[in-house]
């Protein structure tokens, strides 16, 4: 078994060679000091949220990678402009292809617009989820 090297400080702090970490004495026990760095505070939309739902729920491991190495919040974020992108685009490609407004003027009646665009948006939506969120 492999010696551990360590170097006091003072009555209370250790440094490990082997780790590079420093350690303070608390009563018995050595805990290390260990700073988790801020993050930006980003707002994420539906679909950002939805992936960190996805991830804590079932890619645990991807999930813990991301916090450790400090990339979720960057991941999300990306993860969130990306799916809002591509449904206004699957939106706006399947009322081209049906010779549909994009948006509302007044020569349709409302609600078959409105009743149009909401399908639309559901088609797209099972698109992103599936493509961008459950991956």
């Amino acid at each position: 078994m492999n010696k551990v090297e360590n170097k006091e400080i003072n009555n209370s702090e250790i440094y490990d060679e082997n780790n590079g970490l420093y350690y303070t004495k608390v009563g018995d026990y050595y805990y290390p000091n260990i700073v988790i760095n801020d993050e930006e505070k980003i707002t994420l939309g539906k679909y950002g949220r939805a992936r960190l739902q996805y991830l804590k729920g079932h890619k645990r491991g991807l999930w813990s990678e991301l916090i450790m190495t400090e990339r979720l919040t960057k991941h999300l974020k990306d993860v969130d402009n990306n799916a809002s992108n591509k449904v206004k685009k699957i939106v706006n490609n399947l009322a081209k292809k049906d010779n549909f407004p994009v948006y509302y003027d007044g020569i349709i009646d409302q609600l078959e617009w409105v009743q149009t665009m909401n399908n639309y948006k559901s088609i797209a939506e099972e698109i992103v989820y599936n493509e961008l969120i459950y991956c």
